[in-house]
C-alpha cells in the first residue's frame, strides 16, 4: 500500500536519525514503565525502615528524565529536517501540474505524514510498552488480573475495527472539502465561503461525535477492568497486602488501559494517513536526503 511505501522510504532514508530517536524513546518508555514498580518497592521498604527502594526509584526517575530531555531536543531537529526535505521535493515536482488550491492543501496534509512518524509511531511504541509491559509486570503481582486484561482485549479490537471503518469515511469527506479551500477563498464569493466552512464544521462535528462515543465505550471497559482486577486481587492477596504492592498493581492497570485507549486513536490516525497518502500522490523519489538539513 502507498502509505506504507512512503513511510518505509522515509524510514530507510533517515534510518540513522530515526533509529537514534526511537531508541531514546524506547529507553524513556522503559524507565516510565519501571517507575510504578520501584514506587511500590520504595513504599514497602520505607514501611520496613529501609531506603533501598527509594534509591532505586530515584535512579530510575533521573535516568528517565535525562533520556527524555535529550530525546525531545533531538526530535525537533530530526523531524523538521524530514518535513522540509519532503515537502520541498514534492512541491518542486508538482508546481506546474497541480492547481494552487490542491497544492496548498497537499503541502499542509503532507505534514501529517511526518507527524505520524514524530507522534503516532512513538504512540505505537508506548502502547506496546503499556499493554504488554504492564501485563508482564502484573504477573509479579497477580496472574488472575492478567487473564482479565487479556479477555478485555477482544472487545477493544472489535470496537476499533468498526471505529476505523467509520473514521476512514469521515476523514475522506473532510479532506475533500479542504482541497478546495484556497480556490473558494480566492473566488471571493461570500456564500461559497460560508458554505465551505459550514461543511468543514459539519464533518469536524461528525468526527468529534464519533470520537466521543468511542471514548465513552472505552472508558466503560476501563472501569470494568479496574473494578474486576481490584476485586480479584484483594480476594487472592488478602487484606495483609502491603500498600506499595497495591499502588504498583493499580498503576500498571492504569498503564494497561492507557495502552487500550491508544488503539482507537491509532486506528483513526492510520485512516487519515491512508487517505492523505492516496490523495497527495507523494512518490518515493520525493523522499530525498538533504545533507544541508542533516
Amino acid at each position: 500500500m502507498l502509505e506504507f511505501k512512503i513511510i518505509g522510504k522515509i524510514i530507510k532514508t533517515y534510518k540513522t536519525k530515526l533509529a537514534i530517536t526511537y531508541s531514546l524513546f524506547s529507553i524513556e518508555m522503559l524507565g516510565a514503565l519501571l517507575r510504578p514498580f520501584f514506587l511500590g518497592l520504595a513504599i514497602n521498604d520505607l514501611l520496613k525502615g529501609s531506603y533501598l527502594g527509594l534509591i532505586y526509584l530515584s535512579v530510575c526517575h533521573l535516568t528517565w528524565l535525562i533520556v527524555g530531555t535529550i530525546r525531545h531536543m533531538y526530535d525537533t531537529r530530526t523531524y523538521s529536517a524530514i518535513y522540509t526535505s519532503l515537502v520541498t521535493s514534492f512541491l518542486h515536482r508538482k508546481l506546474t501540474t497541480t492547481n494552487v488550491s490542491k497544492l496548498s492543501a497537499h503541502s499542509t496534509l503532507s505534514r501529517e505524514i511526518v507527524d505520524f512518524l514524530e507522534t503516532d509511531f512513538p504512540y505505537i511504541i508506548e502502547a506496546i510498552y503499556n499493554i504488554f509491559g504492564s501485563l508482564i509486570l502484573l504477573c509479579f503481582y497477580e496472574k488472575t488480573v492478567v487473564i482479565i486484561c487479556f479477555i478485555i482485549l477482544f472487545p477493544v479490537f472489535v470496537l476499533s475495527f468498526f471505529y476505523g471503518k467509520k473514521m476512514r469515511s469521515l476523514t475522506q469527506h473532510k479532506n475533500d472539502q479542504l482541497e478546495n479551500e484556497v480556490n473558494i477563498i480566492s473566488n471571493g464569493n461570500k456564500d461559497s465561503i460560508n458554505n465551505h466552512y459550514k461543511l468543514l464544521r459539519k464533518w469536524q462535528i461528525k468526527i468529534s461525535d464519533k470520537e466521543a462515543w468511542n471514548f465513552g465505550i472505552m472508558e466503560i471497559l476501563v472501569l470494568i477492568i479496574i473494578s474486576a482486577s481490584l476485586l480479584v486481587s484483594t480476594n487472592f492477596l488478602g487484606t495483609s497486602v502491603l500498600a506499595g504492592t497495591m499502588i504498583g498493581m493499580y498503576n500498571y492497570l492504569l498503564r494497561f488501559v492507557s495502552g487500550l485507549d491508544t488503539i482507537p486513536y491509532l486506528v483513526q490516525r492510520y485512516s487519515s494517513i491512508k487517505d492523505i497518502a492516496n490523495r497527495i500522490d507523494i512518490k518515493e523519489e520525493d523522499v530525498v536526503l538533504d545533507f544541508a538539513l542533516v
